[in-house]
């Protein structure tokens, strides 16, 4: 059984940080590359960060330099440090793992920036 639970969400003013993590089991996790998502609102779900099984990372324009994605082999994890938040990154942040044909989700955590 497959599973992705997200943790670390939650309300922070613009300018603050936020640690996301990933827990992932059932999944043979080096061989995955995997993602960050965010879905805002009444918009499509969209790629913030991925990182592949080699360690090859890719962002979107609007979080580089502020964004960083990790992971950690030994432990199945996937990080995101999210730094100088913005309202605008207000969006629920999903955990993805791909390899091939199969895509796997968390349930989202909800990450709140608002003075």
């Amino acid at each position: 059984q497959v599973q992705l639970v997200e943790s670390g969400g939650g309300l922070v003013q613009p300018g603050e940080s936020l640690r996301l993590s990933c827990a992932t089991s059932g999944i043979t996790f080096t061989l995955y590359t995997m993602g960050w998502y965010s879905q805002a609102p009444g918009k499509q779900r969209e790629l913030v960060a991925s990182i592949t099984s080699g360690g090859s990372t890719n962002y979107a324009d609007s979080v580089k330099g502020r964004f960083t994605i990790s992971r950690d082999n030994a432990k199945n994890m996937v990080y995101l440090q999210m730094n100088s938040l913005k309202p605008e990154d207000t969006a629920v942040y999903y955990c993805s793992s791909k390899l091939e044909s199969l895509n796997y989700w968390g349930q989202g955590t909800q990450v709140t920036v608002s003075s």
